[in-house]
């Protein structure tokens, strides 16, 4: 008896070709997702933040020192400090290595009056100037022109940072 066999599954070559495939999506997906998850990393900070910049502003425009009352909150994973700086009001960020390797890890969020490039905060170790204007809030990364953004730079890769921090 001559009985016809039937293919049943698939044959080596197409599953190789299957899996080059599946490499090749992999190899270029992962690349932006690790770039996401490092951004939403950076995030964690910028959140962190938002009380003591709400600080600063309470506190300058009742002339107290700028970071009068501040705690810095407990590190996470991906944060390790938050600080305000007495005399100008600025807050920096601080990431863990899990974000990015020391030295090239923090983050300023700097205060003007008026503008972006207006003047800065000024403070003392008793008290401060309250400000004749709103205040604007600089994000500071490495990669700023310093000519062209005003406060001091942050050490943080632009291409971590959200995007205003970036131009």
């Amino acid at each position: 008896m001559n009985v016809a066999r039937t293919q049943s599954g698939f044959t080596l070559i197409e599953l190789m070709i299957v899996a080059a495939i599946v490499g090749l999506l992999s190899s270029v997906a992962l690349p932006s997702y690790q770039g996401y998850v490092s951004r939403a990393r950076v995030s964690e900070g910028l959140v962190l933040a938002a009380p003591a910049r709400a600080l600063v502003v309470e506190n300058a425009m009742f002339g107290k020192v700028l970071n009068s009352g501040w705690t810095s909150p407990a590190a996470t994973a991906h944060v390790a400090s938050i600080t305000v700086d007495e005399a100008r009001g600025q807050i920096t960020i601080t990431y863990t290595a899990a974000v990015a390797p020391a030295g090239a890890n923090t983050l300023i969020l700097a205060p003007r009056i008026g503008a972006a490039n207006g003047p800065r905060l000024i403070g003392t170790s008793t008290d401060s100037t309250p400000p004749q204007g709103t205040l604007v809030w600089n994000c500071n990364s490495a990669d700023q022109n310093p000519l062209t953004h005003h406060g001091t730079l942050g050490t943080l890769k632009g291409k971590l940072s959200p995007a205003n921090c970036r131009n």
